[in-house]
């Protein structure tokens, strides 16, 4: 167990200091960081060029001088990402990437007045057309070129190839650890898990794919032991901060997996391998087969509901889980739009489920460890 203590606490180290990450890694290459705000973006492109792209998903922090600059109803992880940009916080990063799925991303971008220059791009939702494809590589391209502009060089094709290879890597072994770490509920608390998750955002991928494996290698050779808890899938936006998590450790509960868009969203699927199209092509590629996010267009029907619904009950049966958690980013439009679609399919599932909100601002979390306690006396 020591060697999975250290893996364990060294990259929960990278979670709670992300600039000590970026600054070592300046000093190592030169080159420095990228950041992407938030969710999902070709960070294969900047990976190529040499640069860490980094997540920027706040922080808890007092949010003041965010109020000045979005409405109150923007979303609890904006607001933390503007008083943290107020704060001179993301000025040593060389750039920072806007995808705008949403209106909150939009104000975002639109506003940007951070040191480093900003980058925008738009996602079609209308994701399932060839012309999407086609459309979603073009905006790659200008962001390639643009981002180009910045840095004074040309980022070649092979360079991306090579780094969607090691990105797709990144992703099959952070899939890997998902199944296992549900297999060891007893190794890898909710805070823990998550920690090994979030730090990928915050160092080299190749660098964190071995990490990650030779983590998995050490706990399989461990006794696996029967779980007295309760399991639950996650789902939503984001489960943070730790506070939050601690909850669900506390009341006995078991992350046996999720549907976050800051965990297992990133790596769900591949890159696919797209025969004779340029790499730009096959990361728009990815968009389109990618499902299950809010944030990610799909067609609800009257009798199936959306495709996350059908999703969350076949991964709850998978993993065995005993409930799903909705965690709901306060403010967070797209998600609110689509709990209403969400709780009727789970419900005639059979599929026990809770929805608490996820306010980076709060520090007590009293009234959330009280619903988390009722939800586990309802499960039994």
């Amino acid at each position: 167990m020591t060697r999975i203590n250290e893996i364990i606490s060294g990259l929960q180290k990278v979670t709670a200091d992300p600039e000590k990450a970026v600054a070592d890694y300046t000093k190592e290459t030169g080159k420095g960081a990228v950041g992407i705000c938030y969710l999902y973006a070709p960070d294969e492109i900047f990976h190529a060029a040499g640069y860490l792209p980094v997540g920027m998903w706040g922080a808890t922090v007092p949010i003041s001088k965010a109020r000045t600059h979005l409405p109150p109803f923007a979303c609890s992880v904006m607001q933390a990402v503007m008083e943290l940009e107020c704060a001179g916080v993301y000025d040593i990063l060389k750039a920072v990437v806007f995808s705008v799925p949403c209106d909150t991303l939009k104000c975002m971008s639109q506003m940007w007045k951070g040191k480093c220059p900003s980058l925008t791009f738009c996602h079609p939702q209308n994701r399932k057309l060839e012309a999407s494809n086609v459309f979603l590589a073009e905006e790659y391209r200008q962001l390639k070129e643009r981002f180009e502009a910045i840095i004074g060089e040309k980022i070649p094709d092979a360079a991306i190839e090579k780094s969607i290879g090691i990105y797709n890597a990144n992703r099959a072994v952070m899939r890997e650890f998902t199944d296992v770490a549900a297999e060891y509920p007893d190794i890898f608390d909710p805070v823990k898990r998550h920690a090994v998750i979030k730090s990928r955002f915050f160092m080299e991928k190749s660098r964190h794919t071995a990490l990650v494996s030779e983590l998995i290698a050490e706990v399989k050779k461990q006794p696996k032991k029967p779980w007295p808890g309760k399991k639950i899938i996650l789902s939503g936006i984001m489960a943070e901060p730790d506070g939050f998590l601690d909850v669900f450790r506390e009341c006995g509960m078991a992350v046996a997996a999720d549907d976050l868009a800051q965990e297992g969203r990133q790596y769900r699927v591949d890159v696919p391998d797209v025969p004779g199209k340029e790499p730009l092509y096959r990361l728009a590629r990815w968009w389109q087969d990618f499902d299950g996010c809010s944030l990610a267009t799909d067609l609800a029907t009257v009798d199936k509901g959306k495709f996350r619904g059908n999703m969350l009950v076949d991964m709850a049966k998978k993993y065995r889980a005993d409930g799903v958690v909705i965690c709901m980013v306060k403010f967070c439009d797209p998600e609110e739009f689509d709990y209403p679609v969400l709780y009727p399919v789970l419900d005639k599932a059979g599929i026990p489920n809770l929805m608490v909100e996820v306010d980076l601002e709060i520090r007590s979390f009293e009234q959330v460890k009280t619903r988390v306690q009722t939800f586990r006396d309802i499960l039994g």
